[in-house]
């Protein structure tokens, strides 16, 4: 699969920008900064936008190893605590 390739969806970014082709989201990642672009998450994007550019992988793959690094800010909400259930007494007369 060339560099030219489209992603099925566009990737938007948070800025507005949308990556439409692997080469577009491998130019958004190299001009990262150094700090950022070192980060383990771009790393795997990366290495799945090689393997899918240069080995035919399926694109979905590149694609979403580009939203995980991109949401990898994003923390979850804590889940909510659990309840315990209500103890049920019988009265005994």
């Amino acid at each position: 699969m060339p560099w030219s390739a489209r992603f099925s969806d566009p990737i938007i970014l948070p800025d507005g920008r949308k990556l439409v082709t692997l080469r577009d989201a491998a130019s958004y990642v190299t001009a990262l900064p150094k700090a950022e672009h070192e980060a383990a998450e771009w790393q795997t994007a990366m290495e799945a936008l090689l393997l899918v550019a240069e080995r035919d992988g399926p694109e979905m793959m590149a694609r979403i190893g580009i939203m995980r690094a991109l949401n990898r800010d994003r923390v979850e909400p804590p889940p909510a605590p659990r309840q315990k259930r209500a103890k049920v007494y019988r009265l005994i007369r």
